[in-house]
């Protein structure tokens, strides 16, 4: 693989593509060439500036025309979520046409994109566009992405036999600004029903992985099941972004499993609370803010990690997490632009160390 500087272009400049934005100005191994952005304030604007850095002479811009007329090597792309489709595909195929590979964290269906609940209109334009343009497009997360599947098959590897795996995120929510209200119930009255508890929505928005393991160990699963659990604040609980009334959702339990020969194999599962005294009978990590993965075979593994900022900054580990997601899609660059066109997956991918992090 080639050591020389790779030419990215980063598109949105939310809470993650700002914090990828600064790692990359100051990183050896890659070269700031454009920045994309969909807010017109920012059009115009330096870059160090979007991100708390010095001034690079880069210019954000909202014209997808000139950023492709850059040529990068890739571009790393930290978009809205899926509720967005049509604009993330408008895009990133937009790109994908232009020979461009990109990476990116905005569509968790397409972390396995040939899933079965993935809708066609998701899956076919990127499936054209690659060929299109001969490009690849890689996408990624925390969960769905390498925390549950990187990680425990990681793991599995290790085994000579697995009757189990689980895959787990277990987090207070107290400081995370992210969108869960009407996602998840939390914040709302227990009758509520939350766009997530319908089950093949929440297959298709979180459980991706769990084919993807499934074909990593060449099995196929007879069924991929769901459930779903509440717990109800006794009393009111401060959050960052406001009061959770007595008697709302303050806490979820979810779970996504596949089922292979009537058991259940391999399991994903959330955890997220408001407070870490609510839901106590719910599991939790043996530290606060954990993705933890549980293999019950020969041998059987647990593992736990956990992400920090170290630096006195005061950001939350939802906040750690979100940086390193970013950073999963920024480092993967060198190797895709290695694969040949289409879809990328992790199981495509060699091992990613970081090049260039120790300096």
């Amino acid at each position: 693989m080639s050591s020389e500087k790779k030419r990215i272009v980063l598109w949105g400049t939310g809470v993650v593509g700002s914090m990828v934005l600064a790692e990359i100005i100051r990183h050896p191994r890659f070269e700031l060439v454009g920045v994309g952005v969909s807010n017109s304030e920012k059009v115009g604007r330096d870059a160090g500036k979007l991100c708390g850095a010095a001034e690079t002479g880069v210019l954000a811009t909202d014209s997808i025309d000139e950023l492709i007329a850059l040529r990068p090597d890739a571009v790393v792309h930290y978009g809205p979520t899926a509720k967005f489709a049509d604009e993330n595909i408008r895009v990133i195929s937009s790109f994908l046409r232009a020979g461009i590979d990109v990476c990116s964290t905005a569509m968790t269906p397409w972390v396995w994109p040939t899933m079965v609940q993935t809708p066609s209109v998701w899956r076919d334009p990127i499936t054209t566009a690659c060929a299109e343009g001969n490009a690849s497009c890689f996408t990624t997360g925390i969960d769905p992405g390498f925390a549950n599947d990187l990680f425990p098959m990681t793991l599995m590897g290790l085994c000579g036999e697995v009757e189990s795996v689980r895959a787990s995120e277990l987090l207070d929510y107290t400081d995370y600004e992210g969108d869960y209200e009407f996602e998840m119930g939390i914040g709302h009255p227990p009758e509520f029903k939350a766009m997530l508890e319908l089950p093949d929505l929440l297959i298709m928005a979180w459980g991706a992985t769990v084919p993807m393991i499934a074909s990593a160990v060449g099995i196929e699963l007879d069924e991929i099941t769901t459930t779903w659990e509440k717990w109800v604040t006794p009393e009111d609980r401060p959050t960052v972004k406001g009061i959770i009334k007595a008697g709302n959702v303050a806490a979820i339990r979810f779970s996504i499993n596949g089922i292979y020969r009537g058991r259940e194999v391999i399991t994903l599962e959330h955890v997220n609370r408001i407070g870490l005294d609510a839901a106590p009978e719910w599991p939790s990590g043996t530290r606060d803010d954990v993705y933890r993965v549980d293999i019950v075979g020969s041998p059987s593994i647990s593992q736990e990690t956990s992400f920090r900022f170290t630096d006195g900054s005061g950001r939350t580990p939802a906040v750690a997490g979100c940086l390193a997601t970013g950073l999963r899609a920024l480092n993967a660059v060198p190797a895709v632009n290695e694969l040949p066109p289409g879809w990328v997956t992790p199981l495509d991918l060699p091992l990613i160390p970081g090049a260039g992090t120790i300096r």
